[in-house]
């Protein structure tokens, strides 16, 4: 997997330090008062579930940052297929700090691969076609960074990161604006006015409005949105190859590999990171 542009380690730290300072707060008191200061021990992460692993690198940075003499051994790296009984990796060092970087290491493994396991299911429906399944920005607050991370690991392709990488006109965007030609022509002049290069994205809810995206070009894809799989089919054979197209809204496990086969390029399923059950995991001393 190709490292993402976001994923730098001034992300990373910067994640990690917030996530710890939420948790920890002015000292981990519980491990502080029962632990001595000088006790060693180690523990692994027990998987008790079945799934698709993802976070064991980010634990070893969260484990890390905690204590840099902390050492972490993994058996299991990002993506493997895990069952109950599997365990990822083993850790090792000063008793408080394993400790204290406990919770935040299972919240991001449990949550993480619980993304990863979702998304190579769905990714498993699209075999056979040439659909890819995107992600959206319907993540958690302050989280966005673990959970883009986890659908890479499972498969899935990242949409845009955030509002500033892309420019999606949504119908919200093209109603304010007046329209879908009024929205791309005003989007195209904003980006000449700026000297930025961002590629831009039209929303479309019916055949009607994807013709126009058509008669206005400049765009670099069209989203076909909320449409059942006839009209889908239609919209392939109106575009005829000439805009990738994106599939979205409503679509689900039932519907997902019907939707692939209608021919469209990507499919974006917000329920990747809004909707996920996470993998029952523990850390525990051995």
């Amino acid at each position: 997997m190709q490292t993402p542009t976001y994923l730098t380690p001034e992300a990373l730290s910067s994640f990690i330090r917030t996530a710890l300072a939420e948790d920890v707060g002015d000292g981990d008191h519980s491990a502080l008062s029962a632990i001595p200061a000088e006790a060693r021990n180690r523990a692994h992460l027990l998987i008790k579930d079945e799934g698709v692993l993802a976070g064991v690198e980010l634990a070893r940075r969260i484990f890390r940052e905690v204590d840099a003499d902390l050492r972490l051994v993994t058996r299991l790296e990002d993506g493997a297929l895990v069952k109950h009984g599997d365990i990822a990796f083993t850790v090792e060092g000063r008793a408080q700090s394993i400790l204290t970087g406990e919770r935040l290491v299972l919240n991001c493994m449990q949550r993480m691969s619980g993304i990863a396991t979702r998304t190579a299911h769905l990714t498993s429906l699209l075999a056979g076609t040439k659909a890819r399944l995107l992600d959206t920005r319907k993540t958690t607050p302050n989280f966005r960074l673990c959970e883009k991370w986890a659908v890479l690991i499972g498969g899935g392709v990242n949409h845009r990161y955030g509002l500033f990488d892309m420019i999606i006109l949504k119908d919200n965007h093209v109603d304010y604006a007046g329209g879908i030609r009024q929205a791309i022509e005003a989007s195209r002049a904003y980006l000449a006015r700026t000297g930025r290069q961002l590629p831009i994205e039209i929303e479309t809810r019916s055949l009607a409005e994807v013709q126009q995206a058509l008669d206005t070009g400049g765009i670099d894809r069209i989203m076909l949105d909320n449409m059942a799989p006839a009209q889908l089919r239609e919209a392939v054979a109106l575009v005829a190859g000439r805009y990738p197209l994106e599939a979205s809204g409503g679509i689900t496990e039932e519907t997902i590999a019907e939707v692939a086969a209608t021919g469209v390029d990507y499919i974006s399923v917000g329920a990747l990171t809004h909707s996920i059950r996470s993998l029952d995991m523990s850390l525990k001393a051995y």
